[in-house]
């Protein structure tokens, strides 16, 4: 029966035998043993293992070696063709073959010439089986000729204009890397603005001032001759002129309106569009009807260069890239077409056949356009190859049918196409072998009882034999389930017992003839543990055994491990191992653990476990323990370069057992006096081997340790000095961040004194900017920890890497961390900001981020100013108190919380980079709806009667919006403080008071009241009064100034002023004298108990602290020792702690502190005046004032004598509107209250400002500052005349 072809492929060392690539691939129905033997008798077609490459470039300087390797039974010969015809390397002295080999090596260093030399090759290895041919190989010497020499006229360019420096580099082979440099040989800053063209142009979008110097300087590398050569400098002059004139883009390069690009399947495609125009313009990439591959695609050169990887013909197309700045755009579109040279579909593979047997050999290859198969035989066209009547051609398949051992050749497929070609040699191998068995005869196989047994039966014939197996030398074929016969030939029997015990016979037979090998079989009783150690539990400083006893086959030989915990035992002289038993002597606490017995033979292996405990031992008489004495007699024995050996004589233990030493080490070069951990080790080990490092000047010391402590140290070893070398590691945390726009600071953390292994310890810094095809830019620094590198872009990742270097050589190559260049101010403000209102006192915010690569920096986030402009409700502003908010991140939107009702703010927004702020976003104005007022700001009963009460009141502090009415609700109380039926009353918003009669006389009655808007009713006061009983007991207004005496004691008008974490409180108390107050508060809404704060004291004040911000909090007032007596609540409101506030100079302690300064002065210089007036003649204020006049302070006016205008400074944000003029002052010099609204009393604090006779001012700016004054226009209260002396008296 033939063998069924199959398809195998293997993978083994080159190192072996020469038949072995022919088995790894080959297509056959035999399978062969990879037998030394074996594969030494067969033969084989040659097989080329090793070529050069098609395209071989080489270096003219050096000898040429073309390689030619390949393998064959018997070995090949090799012979070559030199463009197309023979060559014949016996007529060239330069030209030799190795031995052995087919590689030519040409003689160039000893006179020959690279040039000569030029041309194709091809190998060609042959012997008696068939011949294989290697690829044609071009050989080409390397080129890099000189630049050619040019006049180069200077560049006059206008600003704006656009620029190319033209490099036209010579052409060489391989053509030439292109960089420009300066003289100083630093690499030219570029940018979108300036770039580096594909074509080694250098292009300038628009030139700036700066662009203006003479050494622009193009260099060309080549590498195969390890050369670089410069081309003259170019010199460019930048002339201004004004305006600079803005363009719209135009393309540099490509040229036109659409150009065409070949790209060959699997190269890279590289597209490029470079513009001019002002603003820069920026370069946007798309490809017409499709996207972009997402994994492939990688935009270099600032975006100006599209870069797609691994071409397929998918990625043909039209590839637009667009051009624009403020101004408009510009497009070119590429028309992409990718080819492809020939590539594999299916590569022909070796064929090894037995005579008779049917074959084929496939070639197929795809390639664009579609390559064109031909065949060869031994190299010939296989047309007018030998005929093999075995053999039929079919295109890219040939078919062979009824091989014989004469079909035996080396056929090669060419696949080609106008962009290259694809050779593969495969080879048909015709063989005739009788069956051979590879297995050792009478090999002994030995198996445990009940365990599988494998007999092995390696063979190899052609055609492939069959395999039977016997039992015996003259038994019956074995069959039945009881065995399993693999194809390999190997026999296994599943479960093997005692009977199994024998001699088996493996038979093996083709056509060609007949084979059989006999093996032994032995079945071996299993080993087991006949006694296996036990649990025990041993007293401290006792003795224990484990036992394991075991059983075996008697032709085996077994040995015995013990464990404890899965680990080798401690090398410990107490643990004894015997034949059958494991002893443990004087027991400690670290004995405690799991012991293991193992046995193992050569065919099994068995275990058994058990654990020990240890106990402490009965008490025993009392024992010192201390600290043990420190070692002693240190000795330093096996000095090498790293490592040292250290041993010691331990100290008294003081009855308690040493644990461990610790060894420790002093550098009496670098830190003498210090010292440091070196190891440690357990308290039974007197010797120790240390790790050294280089260039350290040791000394050692030992420390004993045992569970009461730690001795003193040891006294020290004597020094050991050890070689320098190169540093083992770089410096650790390396990192890069610019602290200017135009720099990177590169530090690290620097190698301590012994991590330096040598003298002159430096670090060589090197850096690059990421994702540019840039070359390292290196310095080598002293032993310092920063370089700062000038003349970066802003913002831009660098590569970085620090090395450290000594007198002795540099440290292993270190590892890269990206870095960035310094960050610059955010260049653009956010757009499109809009408010949107969401209540009165809250509003959400909304703007467009900036483009990611005007924030010149990290992103922080938005920061949102906004302040309060107006309050509708009040005419009269306040100070402009500007409030931040920040959102982190790359936030669109934000909340605004404690807004005031019914006011106009206006906002802006700007971004924040860790450089600091952007421009902020043009102001945006917005207006918050009307609230509820707050409570009116004060209530008081007055002028009682036997049936009336008239009520006063104060407008709200804080209207939020247009007051619509007043709202009063009143009920009587009775004698056990039950309330009667209430009475509510609308008052119109312009009332401030109220008299209310027909009440019942001799009665208490309880008042609420609140003011309304349009949007509801805000919070309420309470006040109590009672009627008189009769006309009798109206106080007289000295005694009782009007007011109504209280039945009892009590609190009103509770009122509160809050801030973020605290509120004052405030009440009026009305009753007996030395009443003891405290304060009750809690969260508005919470049903929590309240808490309660003891005021000291009768003070009618009191500050809660440790307040949220932006909660609402409850709060009363109440007497000590009074029942039930306490205050109507109030309800108040922390404020937001998200806005951050900016500072008023008016509150800093400096300029309080500078304005005292100036008062003091000026006070000093009144009372010199005074004196000197008194003195003789008068001082007249008047007339100095009109000979020194201060620029800065408005004359009087002439006509009227009044004062000028004033303006307040207080503010840049407030309102810069004049004060009211003040009248004309009267006779006497007295400023009366319905005369002047803008008195000097408004400057000061006191009373005792006034003017002398004669017209001067003396005595001090009195008066209170002027408040924000509420609505309408109140005039300034004015003292009263007094005798000017009085102030100095």
């Amino acid at each position: 029966m033939q063998p069924k072809i199959m398809m195998k492929k293997k993978s083994i060392s080159a190192s072996k035998a020469s038949l072995v690539l022919f088995l790894c691939q080959m297509i056959s129905a035999l399978d062969v043993p990879l037998d030394s033997k074996l594969l030494e008798e067969l033969s084989q077609p040659p097989t080329i293992t090793q070529q050069s490459p098609k395209d071989y470039i080489v270096d003219p300087r050096e000898n040429i070696v073309i390689q030619c390797e390949a393998k064959g039974k018997p070995p090949p010969s090799f012979s070559w063709t030199r463009n197309g015809t023979h060559f014949d390397i016996d007529k060239d002295a330069q030209v030799t073959m190795k031995p052995n080999s087919g590689t030519l090596v040409i003689n160039i260093m000893n006179g020959g010439k690279a040039e000569a030399y030029e041309g194709v090759y091809q190998c060609t290895a042959r012997n008696e089986r068939g011949a294989a041919i290697s690829n044609n190989i071009v050989i080409r010497p390397s080129r890099s000729p000189l630049w050619t020499k040019e006049k180069l006229e200077p560049n006059q360019v206008r600003e704006g204009d656009s620029l190319v420096l033209h490099c036209r580099p010579p052409v060489g082979l391989p053509p030439p890397i292109i960089f420009w440099m300066d003289n100083a040989f630093q690499r030219l800053p570029q940018s979108e603005r300036v770039s580096q063209g594909l074509n080694g142009d250098l292009y300038f979008s628009n030139v700036q001032p700066e662009d203006t110097r003479e050494d622009y300087i193009c260099y060309a590398r080549f590498n195969h001759t390890q050369t670089i050569q410069q081309k003259q400098p170019i010199s460019v002059k930048v002339f201004s002129t004004r305006p600079v004139t803005e363009r719209q883009p135009v393309l540099l390069t490509p040229t036109g309106s659409t150009s065409t690009k070949v790209e060959l399947r699997g190269n890279v495609l590289l597209l490029e569009c470079i513009a001019a125009g002002l603003p820069t313009p920026v370069i946007r990439w798309i490809k017409e009807g499709g996207e972009l591959p997402a994994n492939r695609t990688f935009f270099e050169n600032f975006k100006k260069t599209l870069k797609i990887t691994d071409v397929s013909e998918a990625d043909s197309g039209n590839y637009k890239c667009i051009a624009r700045n403020t101004l408009g755009s510009a497009h070119h579109v590429i028309s992409v077409t990718v080819k492809a040279a020939p590539y594999w579909i299916t590569a022909p593979r070796n064929l090894v056949l037995s005579p008779g047997e049917d074959g084929t050999l496939i070639c197929r290859a795809n390639g664009n356009p579609k390559p064109s198969i031909s065949w060869l035989a031994n190299g010939v066209p296989i047309a007018i190859a030998p005929e093999d009547p075995s053999r039929k051609v079919d295109g890219d398949t040939i078919i062979f049918s009824q091989v014989q051992e004469r079909s035996s050749a080396v056929y090669q497929c060419n696949a080609s196409n106008e962009y290259g070609y694809l050779l593969a040699n495969a080879f048909v191998n015709v063989l005739a072998e009788p069956p051979r068995i590879l297995t050792p005869a009478n090999k002994l196989y030995q198996v445990i009882a009940d365990s599988p047994a494998l007999l092995d039966c390696a063979y190899f014939g052609s055609p492939k034999p069959e395999i039977e197996w016997f039992k015996g030398v003259k038994g019956s074929i074995l069959r039945g389930s009881e065995y399993i016969f693999h194809d390999n030939g190997t026999l296994e029997i599943p479960v093997a017992q005692k009977d199994s015990t024998g001699a088996y016979t493996c038979v093996a037979r083709n056509k060609l003839g007949k084979i059989q090998n006999e093996v032994q079989l032995e079945i071996k009783d299993p080993t087991v543990i006949i006694k296996q150690p036990e649990y025990k539990v041993i007293q401290r400083y006792g003795q224990v055994s484990f036992e394991c006893i075991i059983k075996h086959d008697s032709t085996l030989l077994p040995t015995v491990i013990w464990l404890k915990d899965n680990d080798e035992l401690p090398d410990d002289e107490r643990f004894l191992v015997g034949k059958d038993n494991l002893t443990i002597m004087n027991v400690t606490d670290k004995d405690d653990g799991t012991y293991t017995c193992i046995v193992n033979t050569t065919l099994d292996s068995v275990s058994a476990s058990a654990v020990l405990t240890v106990v402490a031992a009965p008490p025993t008489p009392a024992v010192i323990y201390a600290r043990p004495n420190p070692p002693f007699d240190l000795e330093l024995t096996g000095q090498l370069e790293r490592s040292v050996e250290l041993s010691w004589i331990p100290g008294d233990e003081n009855n308690s057992p040493i644990t461990n030493f610790v060894i420790e080490y002093e550098d009496g070069l670098h830190e003498p006096g210090v010292w440091h951990y070196q190891t440690e080790v357990p308290g039974t080990q007197t010797t120790v081997q240390l790790k050294l490092s280089p260039y350290v000047n040791y000394s050692f010391r030992v420390i004993a340790v045992n569970e009461i402590g730690r001795s003193q140290p040891s006294e020290p070893s004597e020094q050991y000095l050890t070689k320098s070398a190169n540093p083992d590691e770089n410096p650790s945390n390396v990192q890069g961040i610019g602290s200017e726009p135009d720099n990177l600071v590169i530090t690290w953390e620097s190698l301590k004194g012994f991590q330096s292994n040598g003298p002159g310890l430096q670090y060589k810094v090197s850096w690059r900017q990421k994702d540019v095809d840039d070359e390292w830019t290196s310095v080598i620094v002293a032993n310092v920890s920063k370089y700062i590198v000038s003349g970066t872009p802003t913002f831009v990742p660098y590569e970085i890497k620090v090395q450290a270097l000594n007198d002795l050589g540099y440290a292993p190559e270190p590892s890269e961390v990206i870095g960035h260049s310094g960050e610059d101010l955010p260049m653009v403000a956010p757009g499109n900001v809009q408010v949107h209102v969401i209540n009165s006192t809250l509003a959400k915010v909304h703007w467009d981020p900036v483009p990611l690569k005007t924030v010149r920096g990290h992103l922080q986030g938005y920061k949102v100013y906004y302040w309060k402009v107006q309050s509708l409700s009040r005419r009269s502003r306040r100070h402009v108190e500007k409030k931040i908010l920040t959102f982190r991140g790359n936030k669109t939107f934000g909340m605004l919380p404690g807004l005031e009702p019914y006011s106009t703010y206006k906002l802006n927004v700007r971004v924040a980079n860790g450089k600091g702020e952007g421009p902020a976003s043009p102001d945006k104005v917005f207006r918050t709806p009307e609230g509820v007022p707050s409570s009116p700001s004060f209530l008081k009963i007055t002028n009682p009667t036997l049936d009336s009460l008239t009520l006063e009141w104060g407008s709200p502090t804080h209207p939020n919006g247009v007051l619509t009415s007043y709202i009063l609700k009143f009920q009587p109380i009775n004698n056990t403080h039950e309330l009667g039926p209430l009475v509510e009353i609308r008052i119109p918003a312009n009332e401030s008071s109220l008299i209310l009669k027909n009440l019942n006389y001799s009665t208490r009655y309880k008042f609420y009241f609140n003011a309304q808007t349009s949007v509801g009713s805000g919070n309420q006061i309470t006040e109590e009064a009672v009627t008189i009983m009769d006309e009798a007991g109206i106080l007289h207004p000295a005694v009782g100034a009007g007011k109504v005496q209280p039945l009892y004691p009590r609190i009103r008008n509770v009122t509160t002023a809050a801030a973020e974490t605290y509120a004052n409180i405030s009440w009026e108390y009305e009753g007996p004298d030395h009443a003891h107050f405290y304060v009750e508060y809690g969260v508005a809404g919470s049903k929590e108990d309240w808490k309660k704060e003891i005021v000291n004291g009768s003070r009618s004040f009191f500050v809660l602290k440790g307040l949220t911000p932006g909660t609402a909090y409850k709060v009363r007032v109440g007497a000590e020792g009074l029942s039930g007596f306490r205050s109507s609540e109030d309800v108040f409101e922390t404020g937001p702690a998200m806005a951050s506030r900016q500072v008023d100079i008016a509150t800093q302690g400096w300029f309080i502190g500078l304005m005292c300064a100036v008062a003091l002065l000026i006070l000093i210089l009144l009372i010199v005046c005074f004196i000197r007036r008194n003195k003789g003649g008068k001082y007249p204020v008047k007339e100095k004032e009109d000979a020194h006049a201060d620029p800065e302070i408005q004359p009087m006016k002439e006509d009227d004598g009044t004062f000028g205008e004033y303006r307040s400074l207080e503010s840049d944000a407030e309102d810069h509107k004049p004060l009211k003029k003040g009248s004309r002052t009267p006779s006497d010099r007295t400023v009366k209250k319905e005369d002047s609204d803008d008195s000097l009393v408004d400057y000061g604090e006191g009373v005792n400002g006034q003017f002398n006779e004669d017209g001067s001012f003396i005595g001090q700016y009195s008066g209170k500052k002027e408040k924000e004054p509420a609505e309408g226009n109140e005039s300034s209260e004015a003292p009263s005349p007094v005798n000017a002396m009085n102030s100095f008296v």
